[in-house]
């Protein structure tokens, strides 16, 4: 993926230091701003599930997992691990794990079982679906760590798919994105371009060049969300290459 992406362009050019998530928590650490309190949420919302399956990757049981994972978020959603954040220890996907791993270390000590509900903040999943999710995992003696960046990099990949495909069906190209973005991936498919080509209306030399545009794109909003989760501009190639390894295993 990383030939066919080209991960080279900047995203910081020309725009500015871009919102992170270091700066999501950092910036909800110091006051009570709704704009801040609704952006922390949609990050826990977004990254709940790396989280899930590393604690079920540790023996919990689904019930169990589902307890401490919420517990997490709610004790994270209400700042407890702020006075830990620091940007220029590295990324945010290590840090957030970080927070985890404390987490669960205290609550083996504690030697107690948690309680849902009440007043506490909470992040919205289907539990269910969470599970289901979980049993697909790859039965591979792989850590909890090795899970967790496998989920990470998995639900970044699937951010930036959404977004663009909310792109393309804004410009009213939701058919021809739904058809061509298998090939975003630069991998053989079972499906030449000159038969696509006839599938959509088009000419093979049109469907090359939409797959390529397609393709620049994706670049350019994967880096984009990596960028959210950095503290510098220098660190995007070495996080990419890192979540890209991840994924193609």
């Amino acid at each position: 993926m990383a030939d066919s992406l080209n991960i080279s362009s900047n995203p910081f050019k020309n725009s500015g230091f871009v919102t992170t998530h270091w700066s999501v928590v950092m910036a909800a650490g110091k006051g009570h701003s709704a704009q801040a309190a609704d952006a922390l949420g949609q990050l826990c919302t977004t990254y709940w599930y790396p989280l899930y399956a590393f604690v079920r990757r540790q023996g919990h049981e689904a019930h169990d997992a589902e307890d401490l994972t919420q517990e997490f978020f709610t004790r994270f959603l209400t700042k407890e691990y702020f006075g830990r954040a620091d940007p220029t220890l590295g990324r945010f996907r290590s840090f957030l794990l970080a927070c985890l791993k404390n987490f669960l270390a205290e609550q083996q000590r504690q030697a107690r079982r948690l309680k849902r509900g009440g007043a506490q903040a909470t992040i919205s999943w289907d539990s269910q679906t969470a599970e289901e999710r979980y049993r697909l995992e790859p039965a591979d003696p792989v850590t909890p760590e090795q899970v967790y960046d496998r989920r990470w990099a998995l639900t970044l990949l699937e951010t930036v798919l959404n977004r663009l495909a909310e792109e393309q069906s804004a410009a009213g190209k939701e058919r021809v994105f739904a058809q061509l973005k298998d090939y975003l991936w630069g991998e053989t498919r079972e499906t030449s371009y000159a038969e696509m080509a006839q599938r959509l209306g088009m000419t093979e030399g049109a469907v090359k060049v939409t797959v390529h545009r397609l393709r620049r794109r994706l670049r350019d909003l994967l880096r984009e969300e990596v960028a959210h989760t950095v503290a510098a501009g220098e660190e995007i190639d070495d996080e990419l290459r890192h979540l890209i390894g991840v994924i193609r295993g």
